[in-house]
């Protein structure tokens, strides 16, 4: 019998249910406070006689009702077999889990089962196993390789994907996703590091983007972007390019000129002096006459609006985005941001050199893309360079 004044606590909640006492006879007692019996036993996920069982057949692990019977039954000096079929749990189950949780008993002087002591073990396993001994990036080895090429400015998709092929021949390395690296990167336990100094865009959050109202250009004769033929939509021929213009922190700065081929992603760039479409003309037709180039794609820029100029001098046919809409020029934009890690908004190149630009460049197409099979633009440029010219390999091409 249950003694009204006893304190509830859910060690007296345990205690009862191991005598066998059911719901409704707690309920029955404690007519007053049985919301609180009812919070107790939902929070120690108690199953007692009433409830709805048929979700716990498929259950894996005991619970501390189970617990409680287990206990119970073995001082009625039940067998195993006997509880087994009771509870519906297999006699190993129940089996192990006596002989993990006996404690000596000195009044008898035997070991006896231990329902209470049983359940607060399982529950702090349960609670320390997944973390205890568990490294952000699984091994120590592969949270240094992802924190030196973030310093090295790849980006998480781009160590990602090396790290499948690293992990073949290099031990203790382990293969991530590129969204685990973000979320370390972005969680508190690595806020101090500032790592996102290290992503492409050095966004402290992660953005959705924004179009922006569109306005006409007055490029005389230009040929949309939705005239291209098939074979350049899907990057299956070499020499189509995407071009734009990166601009310095003042108008009158020297500009950059960033074609980029479709196929390959290799990037070439070139420092001009002003933005005019005269300057732009001029360092197309340097950097296409060395290669060979079927047309080029580019912004709404009156800089490109020699692009006549351009096709009648090199046969290079241009096509024109619609206006604002950067993503149909996705290849140019993504490699416009990669040169912006080196060169931010607002920096001035006036001192900028041909060579020091070479260099940034020469870095760039020496990444490994996730879209090229983590090969690097590089590798893929040469490979047809040489299938076309039949030149022996180059060590490195610059502007």
């Amino acid at each position: 019998m249950i003694s009204p004044q006893l304190k509830l606590t859910k060690h007296h909640v345990l205690t009862e249910i191991t005598s066998g006492i059911n719901r409704n006879t707690v309920n029955k007692y404690f007519n007053k406070v049985r919301q609180l019996i009812y919070h107790h036993l939902v929070q120690l996920r108690i199953r007692t006689p009433g409830y709805n069982t048929s979700r716990m057949k498929n259950a894996t692990k005991l619970t501390v009702f189970d617990r409680g019977q287990i206990q119970g039954m073995l001082k009625k000096q039940a067998s195993i077999g006997e509880i087994s079929r009771k509870l519906g749990r297999a006699k190993s189950s129940i089996s192990d889990d006596i002989k993990r949780h006996r404690v000596w008993d000195e009044s008898t002087g035997s070991w006896i089962y231990c329902a209470s002591c049983a359940q607060e073990t399982m529950v702090t396993v349960r609670k320390t196993a997944r973390y205890v001994g568990r490294h952000t990036f699984k091994t120590s080895q592969t949270y240094t390789y992802v924190i030196d090429h973030l310093r090295q400015g790849w980006s998480p998709e781009q160590i990602a994907g090396s790290l499948v092929h690293e992990v073949l021949t290099t031990r203790n390395l382990r293969k991530i996703s590129h969204e685990a690296i973000y979320k370390y990167i972005y969680s508190k336990e690595a806020k101090n590091l500032k790592l996102f100094e290290f992503l492409p865009w050095k966004r402290k959050r992660r953005q959705q983007k924004r179009g922006r109202i569109s306005n006409r250009s007055h490029i005389p004769n230009k040929i949309s972007i939705h005239d291209r033929s098939n074979e350049i939509e899907t990057r299956s021929t070499f020499g189509h390019y995407e071009g734009d213009t990166i601009v310095g922190k003042q108008s009158e700065d020297p500009v950059i000129h960033t074609p980029v081929e479709r196929m390959t992603r290799f990037l070439h760039a070139r420092v001009i002096p002003d933005k005019t479409a005269m300057s732009t003309c001029a360092a197309q037709k340097a950097i296409f006459t060395k290669l060979t180039v079927l047309s080029t794609t580019n912004d709404n820029g009156l800089e490109f609006s020699e692009h006549e100029t351009l096709e009648a001098e090199t046969g290079v046919v241009s096509y024109f985005a619609d206006p604002y809409a950067s993503w149909q020029r996705g290849t140019n934009e993504y490699h416009n941001g990669l040169l912006r890690r080196y060169l931010p908004k607002k920096t001035s190149f006036i001192e900028l050199t041909q060579d020091d630009l070479d260099d940034m460049v020469w870095e760039i197409n020496n990444r490994p893309r996730k879209c090229l099979g983590f090969k690097t633009p590089q590798q893929l440029f040469h490979l047809m360079i040489q299938s076309q010219l039949s030149i022996p390999p180059i060590v490195r091409i610059q502007g």
